[in-house]
């Protein structure tokens, strides 16, 4: 794997993160993409793309190739991984890189598949695949490498993993198909149920962040959202309260909590002991939900805390296992 270009990719569900050693984090952003419908050429990758989500003219598709965590569209992310390789690396280049890409812990053998195969197709040397759980440990400087146990939550946009990991691998794993655009989706039917108001994606995504919490707040916040009335057809403004998004979203949530529990029950009494006095360390962009790590405190009576940088560290997490790649190639994943 050394002498080469190497890479390392958080291909979510919601954003796209790129790690290069000695460079850190060089691309962070919206797994996007738009294609122009009448020849199937993808017009732009990221910022540029979201920003065209309920915007774009009738010849422009804008799409999240990745859904749940998997390849939803497989042309699509093999186009967007091309282009993350050639950012880089360039357009010229004498060698192919070795690329690390993280996967979901729950998806299938067809679906890691998949991924490969779009990566290699994309123009990469070889490819590796990394359990997100996993590589969120790396990436949170959880000590894994011992005979004794942690654990780790991370919340993606289209999914939920979580792992007891001890020397230097998983040992019970869970994951959901429940993430942070699922949060959004019932912020979205809630709003449109509740007061016949229609709002956008990023909407929905702006009041989960602006007053979202996971339990009620002791002094409740309110924001003003614009949307279509699906009455009359017109724009409309309402106000929402922070303890209706808490009810809205607690079915949600709930799925999480039990994934945790889920996974606590399944582990084995020495490593459950480790994990009540190391914590629960949770990752992902929807660990920032408010008091959602207080929630897990309560619901399972372990400490839960968030770690530092949680939207990045699965993708630092790529490039701590390529940096100990033989020691941690045996919870690798390679197609030959």
């Amino acid at each position: 794997m050394f002498g080469t270009q190497q890479i390392g990719i958080d291909l979510g569900t919601a954003n796209v993160l790129v790690y290069v050693p000695g460079r850190g984090i060089t691309i962070n952003g919206p797994s996007v993409v738009a294609v122009s419908t009448d020849d199937n050429r993808v017009e732009t990758i990221g910022d540029e793309a979201r920003q065209m989500i309920g915007r774009a003219p009738n010849n422009i598709a804008v799409v999240r190739p990745m859904r749940e965590g998997v390849i939803a569209d497989y042309v699509v992310t093999q186009e967007m991984i091309r282009h993350l390789i050639r950012r880089v690396c360039g357009r010229v280049r004498f060698f192919k890189p070795d690329v690390m890409v993280s996967v979901p812990t729950g998806i299938t053998s067809v679906e890691r598949r998949a991924v490969h195969d779009a990566v290699i197709s994309a123009g990469a040397g070889n490819a590796y695949l990394i359990e997100e759980p996993l590589a969120a440990a790396l990436g949170a400087n959880v000590p894994i490498s011992s005979a004794s146990g942690s654990m780790v939550v991370n919340i993606g946009g289209g999914t939920t993993e979580v792992a007891v990991l001890s020397l230097n691998a998983i040992v019970e794993r869970q994951s959901v198909r429940v993430g942070g655009n699922r949060i959004d989706t019932t912020i979205f039917n809630y709003v449109k149920r509740h007061y016949n108001l229609l709002i956008g994606e990023g909407t929905a995504e702006e009041v989960k962040i602006a007053i979202g919490s996971a339990l009620p707040l002791e002094q409740p916040m309110s924001m003003e959202v614009r949307g279509r009335d699906q009455v009359a057809g017109l724009p409309r403004t309402i106000t929402i309260s922070s303890d209706e998004i808490t009810e809205a979203i607690q079915e949600t949530i709930a799925i999480i909590v039990k994934c945790v529990r889920d996974v606590l029950e399944r582990t084995p009494p020495e490593l459950a002991s480790d994990i009540i006095d190391r914590g629960i360390v949770m990752t992902g962009g929807g660990s920032l939900l408010r008091n959602l790590d207080g929630l897990l405190t309560q619901e399972t009576g372990i400490a839960c805390y968030v770690a530092d940088s949680p939207l990045i560290c699965v993708a630092l997490g790529t490039g701590v296992a390529m940096q100990y790649f033989d020691t941690l190639k045996r919870s690798l994943v390679s197609f030959r």
